[in-house]
């Protein structure tokens, strides 16, 4: 890896940690990062879960008081979603490289998407589904969602955020906290698989996770300096400019 290599990654994990820190959704260029400077698409995307899941998990500890409150109810949520996730991360390993360019552009609009409307999506989810969704039926929404997550996962807290709000946990900083735990347990699990299978790029994946453990602490820190309206709106526009950019890339021939 060259030095202008590993000073663009550097600077795009630390840009990318402290966004997460404040906004959430630095995967939708992270993981352009990883394929600019020469990883295979579904490489770049493996590599990805591991060079970002300092930023990720940082926010668990604080929430230490609201995870033992939930005791052993977490367990069938930990186990339905890491099936998901492993589910997910086996697709990955499976698919062909040029199905995973052509799925490119869906997955990282659908990542905008969800990252734009999540707060509506996670409202009208509640509201449909509280009092008339059945266990069985969360359960299995939790599972299908984790797939997601397991194969790329852009996107997806808020809307996890909604499940477990739905399945009882009303308190936001219990519902925040099992968000963040789903989501850290089903990298880890993604990252042992991509491992086993080989398709993570280590040194790409450390360099950047230096700058995003940094950009995670940094951003932690002076989030509130920051107007995350604004924050929001460049990443939708960046992810809109993004997924038109591959569609045209697979919709021309080479």
């Amino acid at each position: 890896m060259t030095i202008e290599a590993t000073v663009f990654l550097v600077t795009v994990g630390l840009f990318g940690g402290a966004w997460n820190a404040v906004a959430g959704g630095a995967t939708l260029f992270t993981f352009p990062a990883l394929i600019a400077v020469g990883l295979p698409p579904i490489v770049a995307n493996a590599t990805n879960y591991l060079a970002m899941l300092p930023s990720n998990a940082a926010a668990l500890p604080a929430y230490t008081r609201e995870l033992k409150a939930v005791g052993r109810k977490i367990i069938p949520l930990m186990l339905v979603s890491g099936l998901g996730a492993i589910t997910g991360s086996l697709l990955l390993l499976v698919s062909r490289e040029s199905l995973f360019e052509v799925l490119i552009p869906f997955l990282i609009l659908c990542a905008t998407l969800l990252f734009a409307f999540g707060s509506r999506i996670s409202s009208l989810m509640q509201t449909q589904l509280s009092g008339r969704a059945s266990t069985r039926m969360l359960y299995a929404l939790l599972f299908l969602l984790s797939i997601y997550g397991g194969y790329f996962g852009a996107g997806l807290g808020i809307v996890l955020l909604a499940i477990v709000q739905i399945m009882g946990f009303t308190s936001f900083h219990v519902a925040n906290s099992l968000k963040n735990l789903l989501a850290t347990s089903f990298t880890l699990l993604s990252i042992v698989v991509f491992g086993v299978g080989g398709v993570i790029a280590w040194p790409e994946a450390l360099t950047m996770m230096i700058g995003s453990t940094a950009g995670g602490y940094l951003g932690g820190r002076y989030a509130r300096l920051i107007n995350e309206k604004y924050l929001r709106t460049g990443i939708v526009a960046f992810g809109l400019v993004l997924s038109i950019v591959h569609f045209v890339k697979v919709l021309t021939p080479a």
